[in-house]
């Protein structure tokens, strides 16, 4: 997934937060939200400017984001 095809940052538009490019629609919102157990269906129904595309871009940004940030060698094992 290209998400820098649908993921913006600028700092005239929501203080620099990542958007979904055309709207005003953070990552963070839409990562709360299916943090909070929504679904996608539900997701695009609160945010009808959003596509799928749009969804699977968010996680392909948090997926590289959290792979480039968080020191994985350093948590501990599941069980």
């Amino acid at each position: 997934m290209d998400f820098q095809r649908v993921i913006v940052r600028d700092s005239r538009i929501c203080g620099g937060e990542p958007v979904i490019k055309g709207t005003r629609v953070t990552l963070r919102t839409v990562l709360a939200s299916l943090a909070e157990g929504a679904t996608a269906e539900e997701v695009l129904a609160d945010f009808p400017t959003l596509t799928p595309e749009d969804l699977r871009a968010v996680i392909a940004y948090a997926a590289a984001s959290a792979e480039e940030d968080l020191p994985t060698a350093a948590m501990p094992r599941a069980s």
